[in-house]
């Protein structure tokens, strides 16, 4: 059994950062990719990040523009998102997820990013 969980969500000013975790406990056999998604109210989920297993460079939504890293953590099924310059419009809910190469993928719950003055 695979369980995902995001957490480090919240609010923030517009111009701030914020750092999002992401952990799925149990194992993911044949691990391809792994990244976020986020989704706001009235609209769809769109990527945001995305690396893979292959160890290429890291894909971002094109509204990303240097302002948004994602890496992975120092244990296998652990990454991070790093936000910075972090406007209104990223407001959304922001998942976490993990993508066998079968293409079977494990979701998070989902995390609430407020970005708000």
């Amino acid at each position: 059994q695979v369980h995902v969980e995001e957490s480090g969500g919240g609010s923030v000013q517009p111009g701030g950062s914020l750092k999002l975790s992401c952990e799925g406990s149990g194992r993911i056999f044949g691990l391809g990719a792994m990244g976020w998604y986020r989704q706001a109210p009235g609209k769809e989920r769109e990527l945001v990040a995305l690396i893979f297993s292959s160890l290429s460079s890291p894909k971002y939504g094109d509204f990303v523009r240097g302002r948004f890293t994602i890496s992975r953590g120092s244990t296998e099924n652990t990454m991070y998102l790093q936000m910075n310059s972090l406007k209104p419009e990223d407001t959304a809910v922001y998942y976490c997820y993990f993508r066998t190469l079968s293409n079977f993928d494990y979701w998070g719950q989902g995390i609430q990013v407020t970005v708000s003055s």
